[in-house]
């Protein structure tokens, strides 16, 4: 069967180079279209549920929160295990699917669980799922670079405008935001006062809740003029919170601040970002959505963060931390060292013993296109170049070139054999 395919491939040369031209072509549009990064990602396919109830103990959340989320969470198909953490203020579900699942329906088919679940949780707890993303996905880091300005103020910039422009780039799933302290307004209440005017704590807050809040109204026509009302009840300084008006006694309001004081502050955090021992740093962590290219999401985060970098304020730059780029080209640029090196030695070494230079072309011809077989392979399993996948076509390239030279160097014999 061999012999016959050869005497078929010497008698059909055009057919052959068409065959070999089409692969090529083929295989460099997969090369450019297969999904590179630097590390292989073997993280599990699965979906996480992120349920947020500030002030709460771990047992709490543990009853009231994560235990009935992963009873109801049982059953949904092609599920390997769920794993659950709880803690101060917050719980973990991880819902662990099977390697072949298509991530996009798992997490379908988890929404579709969680719409039943959250009626059994308290009022007013919306469990969340998480990004899209796996845990290779943190493919760019940065900071901001501002001497001089508040670590409030840089945190403030990050989260309402730096994340929001970044969020926009394709392949992004998340822009998590490190460091600094995010702003708030904090009411310090007195109990004693809060007990000598008869206020319950509860009034407070429902007090402030209701008085945040912008409400509509209707049309009102006057002099053929049509007039839309509405209330303003955004709060938008320290003042307007101390003005709201808790109850009234002997015809005199008790507002919050005679019972509280109000003041700007940082919300409580567990940890800070500190950069080479020079001081607090704020950020944000690109992640990357599942199953894009990386190489491709971090060059648009690059174009992206240069025209971001232009409404910043006076003095405020970025600083790249890290960049998965520079190992992704370095394992890119490996491969195509070894395959050129190889080569080129393989030439050289046919041409010394064979003293034959069409029988070092065929051989050196061979390794290239077998390169670009691989990446097709690779292309239809959904496998992305990586430095394991790159090492083993260059390894695989090795035991491909002493066949090579084994097969041609018999060739050369047998020709040489009839020729005599």
């Amino acid at each position: 069967m061999i012999s016959n395919f050869i005497t078929w491939a010497l008698k059909n040369r055009i057919i052959v180079l068409l065959i070999a031209a089409g692969v090529i072509a083929y295989g460099i549009f997969s090369v450019k279209n297969t999904p590179v990064d630097a590390i292989p990602d073997l993280s599990e396919n699965q979906v996480i549920i992120f349920t947020e109830w500030m002030g709460r103990n771990p047992q709490i959340i543990e009853d009231q929160i994560t235990y009935p989320l992963v009873s109801n969470l049982q059953g949904i198909p092609k599920v390997k295990n769920i794993r659950a953490n709880s803690m101060f203020g917050m719980s973990f579900v991880f819902v662990i699917f099977e390697d072949d699942t298509d991530i996009y329906w798992a997490r379908t088919r988890v929404l579709e669980r969680l719409n039943y679940a959250q009626r059994l949780l308290p009022e007013g707890i919306t469990p969340t799922l998480g990004p899209d993303g796996t845990g290779l996905g943190h493919v760019f880091w940065y900071t901001l670079d501002a001497p001089g300005y508040d670590l409030g103020e840089l945190r403030a910039l990050q989260d309402w405008y730096v994340r929001f422009g970044l969020q926009t780039v394709e392949g992004v799933s998340e822009v998590a935001s490190f460091g600094g302290f995010q702003k708030q307004y904090q009411v310090v209440v007195d109990p004693l006062k809060l007990n000598y005017y008869g206020i319950p704590l509860m009034d407070v807050s429902d007090k402030i809740k209701a008085n945040n809040n912008d409400v509509g109204g209707r049309k009102f026509e006057q002099s053929d003029m049509g007039y839309i009302i509405r209330g303003l009840g955004y709060i938008k300084s320290i003042k307007e919170i101390e003005d709201i008006s808790l109850k009234t006694v002997n015809s005199i309001p008790v507002r919050i601040k005679d019972v509280a004081s109000v003041q700007m502050g940082g919300e409580l955090r567990l940890g800070i970002i500190d950069e080479n021992g020079e001081g607090e740093k704020v950020g944000g962590i690109v992640v990357m959505r599942y199953g894009e290219n990386a190489k491709d999401v971090i060059k648009r985060v690059k174009d992206k963060l240069k025209d971001v970098e232009k409404g910043l304020p006076l003095g405020v730059k970025f600083k790249i931390d890290y960049d998965r780029s520079g190992l992704i080209d370095a394992t890119i640029g490996t491969l195509s060292e070894a395959v050129t090196e190889e080569i080129i030695t393989v030439a050289i070494v046919l041409l010394i013993f064979l003293l034959h230079v069409r029988s070092a072309l065929v051989v050196a011809i061979t390794i290239p296109i077998s390169v670009l077989i691989a990446f097709i392979m690779m292309s239809w399993f959904g496998i992305t170049s990586n430095i394991m996948s790159l090492a083993g076509v260059a390894l695989a390239v090795g035991d491909l070139v002493d066949a090579g030279i084994v097969m041609v160097e018999n060739a050369m014999k047998s020709v040489s054999g009839e020729l005599d």
